[in-house]
């Protein structure tokens, strides 16, 4: 990657009026921090030369969060988009790849887990899929391809560097972003839902994504006449770790997908279940009791109204749409203890909770098939979970949101 002063740039973009901005998403920077960037220019936008390229993105300076929709192998959750990739474009419409062969990665799993980023791991197993099934092969070509190309995640950019924390920087800030970008229901809203027989428009598609994002357009990618890609521009403002992400036009015409005729084809679950969510694919079997409910190894399932809606992942939250956490039971007193991965579960302040915060284990209990703390098997929550959105989970009924939390053996 170019080091040096990049060249003087005009505008090639008209400001963009009304267009929102996505801040830092609350990142926390790992080890040290990126420098304080006052007054930082926008991206492709300026004309003058930036020297400092640990508060500018340049050459790289367009940065796409790019979406696939894979039906064939289908991956990912039936109801979700996936992540492709976070890229850096010239602002031009090209790019450049692989910048940094020292830092191409082998080992992207083991820099996460190093850092204590078990939940991004944990979620980008579901959402960011290779579609023959080698997540870490496809990770390691995202960041060796196109993350050291980004000059604001050079190591030189950090404070007290930790070696491959702009690593967890970049999959952190791809994940955040892509969490606001949620193109399936935003498609849905607009009645644009997969179908073996309706086909679409660039403009209906195009429409019903500026609905929500209001004042840009995305670039739309099909295969064979099928929607399969999206990519979201953004101009930024100071770093990638904490910067602002400005909504773009594509910085080129790259759109594949032609006019009208769209298809855009169901996943049919690859085989009936969203990818990674152990709830659906480990259901237990057999008539009567499937083992001992609450021993040995499972999965804590959320019902509403009696209806399976989601479950507890391993810090203590619920979500609808992920990978479930496997707990492990064990005898305690008269009842029962609870761990996940994150540590030993409990009751802290009203909330469920696993993880270091929890210094005693709250010895539960089984009430009708349905797990209870001081004999009461009612849990509540803020509001009814959705999709990968966490929320807390209350003992007892104080709260809006009533649901019950029943054992699936693993």
């Amino acid at each position: 990657m170019a080091s040096t002063i990049p060249s003087i740039r005009t505008l090639s973009k008209l400001a963009l009026s009304g267009a929102q901005v996505l801040l830092g998403s609350g990142q926390t920077v790992l080890g040290g921090t990126p420098p304080t960037c006052p007054n930082a220019q926008l991206s492709c936008h300026n004309t003058t030369a930036v020297e400092n390229l640990c508060c500018f993105n340049a050459p790289g300076g367009q940065l796409l969060l790019t979406q696939f929709w894979d039906t064939a192998p289908a991956t990912g959750p039936d109801d979700s988009w996936t992540v492709h990739g976070l890229w850096p474009d010239r602002c031009d419409g090209t790019y450049d790849a692989n910048c940094d062969s020292s830092r191409e990665y082998t080992n992207i799993t083991n820099i996460l887990q190093s850092f204590g980023k078990t939940d991004l791991l944990s979620y980008m197993q579901t959402y960011w899929k290779d579609y023959q099934g080698n997540d870490e092969t496809f990770w390691q070509h995202e960041w060796g391809k196109h993350g050291t190309c980004i000059s604001t995640l050079e190591p030189d950019c950090y404070t007290e560097h930790k070696a491959t924390e702009e690593v967890v920087d970049f999959f952190q800030k791809a994940v955040d972003l892509f969490k606001g970008l949620p193109s399936y229901e935003w498609l849905a809203a607009a009645g644009i839902t997969p179908s073996t027989s309706k086909t679409y428009t660039t403009q209906a598609i195009q429409d019903a994504i500026a609905a929500k994002r209001p004042g840009v357009s995305v670039t739309l990618g099909c295969k064979s006449g099928s929607l399969n890609e999206i990519w979201y521009h953004y101009d930024v403002r100071g770093s990638v770790q904490t910067g602002e992400f400005v909504p773009a036009n594509p910085d080129g015409t790259k759109s594949t997908c032609p006019a009208s005729g769209i298809k855009y084809l169901p996943k049919n679950g690859g085989g009936g279940n969203p990818t990674g969510t152990k709830t659906s694919t480990s259901a237990p079997t057999g008539t009567s009791s499937p083992g001992t409910p609450f021993s040995g190894k499972g999965y804590l399932n959320v019902e509403v109204d009696g209806a399976k809606k989601g479950c507890i992942i391993s810090g203590g939250t619920w979500y609808t749409t992920g990978t479930c956490a496997t707990f492990t039971a064990a005898s305690s007193g008269s009842g029962f203890s609870l761990t996940s991965s994150k540590g030993k579960c409990g009751v802290v302040s009203g909330v469920l909770t696993c993880g270091s915060g929890v210094t005693t284990a709250t010895a539960f209990t089984n009430v009708d098939g349905k797990l209870a703390a001081g004999s009461n098997a009612v849990w509540s929550a803020d509001q009814v979970a959705s999709g990968s959105t966490q929320e807390k989970v209350y003992a007892g009924s104080d709260h809006s949101s009533k649901l019950s939390i029943v054992w699936q053996g693993a």
